[in-house]
C-alpha cells in the first residue's frame, strides 16, 4: 500500500508554480490559471488523493490506461530491477535485448495469428504517426507506390502530433495547424445523433458505404488505408451498430484497402475481449497500441503488424528508414510484460468477461434506464456511456450539452468521482480490477452527479 503523501508546500503554491510553467492539454490555460488545478499526490487501487486530502475514485483509469489500478508493486518492481541491470540501450545498431524480446513473445501469444510483428513507440499518437509511414512503404514495397491516401471518420481521435490529428477528425484541432496532406474522412456511425427514421442496422450499413463512396471518389489505386478506432473514445465513447463493421472489412477487402485499427483504448482487456477488434468480430490489418500495454505506469505503445505487411516489409522491403530513440525502451518492455503477466495471470480480462463487465452494464441500465436526463446507454465491458437527451421520444439533444455534461463532470468532482464529458455524452472505463463495490460507488456517485445536472436542465 502507498503510504499517505504529505505535501511539502501549500495546495496555492503548486498551483501558483504550475500556472508559471505548464500549457495544459485541451483547456483554456487563462481559465484555468484563474481555477487553479486539483494537485494529485496518491493513488491506490481505483482511487486518487489530492493534496487537500480529498479522495476520488477515478472512474476513467487516468485516461483509459491503468488497467491495474495504482500502486502495483509488481509493476514498479519490474521497472526497478530492469533499471539496475540494463536501464537503457536502443534497437539501433544492429542490437536487441531480452526484455523488448519477452514482451513480445507474451504480446504475440495474446494475440490473433494472423499478427506477426511490431514497432514499438513511446504512445499512441506516436503509433499513429509510424502507421501512415509503414502503410505508404508497404505500398511502395509492392509496387504501388501512388496507394498514399488516409481515410479516417469525422470526430475520431488518433493523437494530437500533427499527422495523428490530421487523421483524427477534430476539426478544431485541425483549425488549429492539425492538417497534412493525402488525408480524407467519412462520416462517423453516431446513430442516436444522426440517425434519423433508420434503424441502428441501416444507419450503420449506409455509414460504411461512405468508405466505398470516398474510395471510389479518390480512385481505389490511391488510397492505401482506413484508420477507425473499433468505438471511438475521445468523441465520446460512440460504438457503432453491429451492422457497420462488417461491412467496413468488406469494403476494405474488395479494394484492396488496409484496414487499420486504433486499439490504444479499446486494447488489453477493456471491452472483456483482449482486444476490442475482437468483440467486433473483424480483423484489422495493423493495431496502433499504447495506454493499457504499461496500464499507464510508463509510456510506451507500438504498431502491430500483420503477417501480410510484416511478410512484404521484411522480406522485399530492404531497410526501411524509422526508428525513435526510445523504441522498445527495457524498462517500459519490463513494465509492459509485468502488466501483461498480471492481466493474463490473474484472470484479470476473463474476470471483466464474465464478471464486472455485465454487473456495471447491468447496474447502469437499472440505475439510468429510466432517467429523464439520459435518451441512450452504451457500452460493454468495462466502458459506458450516458447519451443526455432534452427529449428522449425524439432523441433531441439539449442546445447546450457541451455545458451541461462540462457541469456534470464537475459535479462529479465535486461527489468524489472522476467521469468525463464528451459533447452530451458522460463516459466512465474504470480500472479493470475494480469490485462490484467500487462499481456500484462508481454508478451511486455519478447517479448523484446526473440528478444535479438535471436540476439546472429542469428535468428534475
Amino acid at each position: 500500500m502507498n503510504l499517505p503523501f504529505e505535501p511539502k508546500r501549500q495546495t496555492q503554491d503548486y498551483q501558483k508554480s504550475d500556472a508559471a510553467h505548464h500549457i495544459h492539454a485541451f483547456l483554456d490555460q487563462k481559465a484555468l490559471n484563474a481555477e487553479g488545478p486539483r494537485v494529485m499526490v496518491r493513488g491506490e487501487g481505483l482511487y486518487l488523493w489530492d493534496t487537500e486530502g480529498k479522495r476520488y475514485l477515478d472512474g476513467m483509469s487516468g485516461l483509459w490506461c491503468t488497467q491495474l489500478g495504482y500502486g502495483r508493486k509488481d509493476l514498479t518492481a519490474a521497472a526497478a530491477a530492469q533499471m539496475d541491470q540494463l536501464a537503457y540501450y536502443n534497437m539501433f545498431f544492429h542490437t536487441t535485448h531480452p526484455a523488448v524480446i519477452e514482451l513480445s513473445e507474451l504480446l504475440f501469444s495474446l494475440l490473433p495469428s494472423y499478427y506477426s510483428h511490431v514497432i514499438y513507440t513511446n504512445s499512441g499518437s506516436e503509433a499513429n504517426e509510424v502507421l501512415i509511414r509503414t502503410v505508404r512503404r508497404y505500398w511502395q514495397v509492392v509496387g504501388q507506390p501512388q496507394k498514399k491516401i488516409m481515410i479516417g471518420r469525422w470526430n475520431g481521435y488518433h493523437g494530437s502530433t500533427l499527422a495523428a490529428s490530421a487523421l483524427g477528425g477534430m476539426k478544431f484541432m485541425h483549425e488549429m495547424g492539425g492538417l497534412i496532406p493525402d488525408v480524407a474522412h467519412i462520416d462517423e456511425p453516431y446513430w442516436y445523433a444522426q440517425g434519423g427514421e433508420l434503424t441502428p442496422a441501416e444507419f450503420g450499413r449506409r455509414c460504411a458505404l461512405q468508405l466505398e463512396e470516398k474510395i471510389l471518389e479518390l480512385g481505389a489505386e490511391n488510397v492505401a488505408g482506413f484508420i477507425a478506432e473499433p468505438f471511438q473514445g475521445a468523441g465520446g465513447m460512440i460504438f457503432p451498430p453491429e451492422s457497420y463493421w462488417p461491412e467496413i472489412q468488406r469494403i476494405c477487402r474488395q479494394y484492396d484497402v488496409l484496414l487499420c485499427a486504433d486499439e490504444v483504448i479499446g486494447g488489453f482487456g477493456r471491452t472483456g475481449e483482449w482486444f476490442a477488434h475482437e468483440y467486433f468480430g473483424f480483423e484489422p490489418d495493423t493495431l496502433s497500441i499504447a495506454k493499457g500495454l504499461t496500464s499507464g505506469y510508463i509510456p510506451m505503445g507500438g504498431l502491430v503488424l500483420s503477417k501480410r505487411i510484416a511478410d512484404a516489409l521484411v522480406e522485399r522491403g530492404g531497410v526501411f528508414a524509422h526508428g525513435l530513440t526510445y523504441s522498445g525502451h527495457p524498462v517500459a518492455a519490463a513494465v509492459a510484460l509485468a502488466n501483461l503477466q498480471a492481466l493474463r495471470d490473474e484472470g484479470i480480462v476473463r474476470q471483466v468477461k464474465e464478471d464486472t463487465g455485465p454487473y456495471l452494464q447491468q447496474i447502469l441500465r437499472e440505475v439510468f434506464g429510466n432517467h429523464p436526463m439520459i435518451g441512450e446507454i452504451q457500452g460493454t465491458g468495462l466502458l459506458a456511456a450516458l447519451q443526455f437527451a432534452e427529449d428522449k421520444a425524439t432523441r433531441k439533444r439539449f442546445d447546450n450539452e457541451n455545458d451541461l455534461a462540462w457541469q456534470c463532470r464537475t459535479f462529479g468532482f465535486e461527489e468524489g468521482v472522476i467521469i468525463r464529458s464528451t459533447l452530451g455524452r458522460m463516459i466512465m472505463a474504470p480500472a479493470l480490477v475494480a469490485t462490484r463495490a467500487e462499481l456500484d460507488e462508481l454508478v451511486e456517485k455519478t447517479r448523484i452527479a446526473v440528478d444535479r445536472t438535471a436540476r439546472i436542465a429542469g428535468k428534475l
